[in-house]
Order: structure tokens, then C-alpha cells, then sequence
């Protein structure tokens, strides 16, 4: 993404919240959120050592009832470096059969994140 604010990539407790809540309503107007996950280097790099993905974007992926194309439209506007993917149930089924780089960020919240972490990052 072009207007793309790299001092926004480390702001977890703005980025995260975003997703979780604004960009999740938003896809929800046209199809239910089943489950959000985080991939890629973020999903690998313990949350301490962040830091070190400089440049790095945040890959999102919710798996809906039916897939949505072109949806980085919804992430331009907040300046948010954001790769997100909608995809359906029967295709995230087969993701996970290979992905194991996968975090669930909802229904079942597995980053764990420490408050000064968050702070210090």
C-alpha cells in the first residue's frame, strides 16, 4: 500500500483493536465473521521481538461464510499496513491443513500480549 505510515505498524494497541473491532464490523455487513487470524512473519515472531519487522505489514485472514475480493480498499484509510484476505470455511479448512504460522485472534483470542511490551515496542 502506497500511504502506508510505518510508525503505524508497531502501534499494536491501535492496529489490533482496529481489526478486532471496526474492520471485523465492516466485513460483517456482508457476510459473518467465523474467525480471524493473524499469519506470516508477525504470526512467527514472538510479540518482543516485533520490532525486528521493520517494514513488515500485518497479514490478516477471516474466514466468512463466502470470500470477498479486493477488500484492501477497506484498509487504506486508517494508513494501517494491512494484507487482508477473506476467504470461506472450506478454503480455510484447507489452509490449516498447511499453515502453521496460523494465531487466532477470534472467536479465540491466542496472542499474548504483554501490556509494556506494548509500551516499550
Amino acid at each position: 500500500m502506497s500511504s502506508v505510515q510505518l510508525e503505524m505498524i508497531w502501534q499494536h494497541d491501535n492496529v489490533l483493536p482496529y481489526i478486532l473491532n471496526e474492520l471485523k464490523q465492516y466485513v460483517e455487513r456482508i457476510t459473518p465473521v467465523h474467525q480471524i487470524y493473524l499469519y506470516g512473519s508477525r504470526a512467527k515472531t514472538p510479540i518482543a521481538d516485533w520490532t525486528q519487522l521493520a517494514g513488515k505489514d500485518w497479514d490478516i485472514m477471516m474466514v466468512c461464510s463466502f470470500p470477498i475480493i479486493n477488500t484492501y480498499i477497506w484498509t487504506t484509510d486508517r494508513n494501517y499496513h494491512i494484507d487482508l484476505s477473506v476467504i470461506g470455511k472450506s478454503q480455510a479448512t484447507e489452509l490449516q491443513k498447511y499453515r502453521k504460522d496460523l494465531v487466532e485472534l477470534f472467536p479465540n483470542y491466542e496472542l499474548n500480549i504483554n501490556m509494556n511490551d506494548l509500551k516499550t515496542n
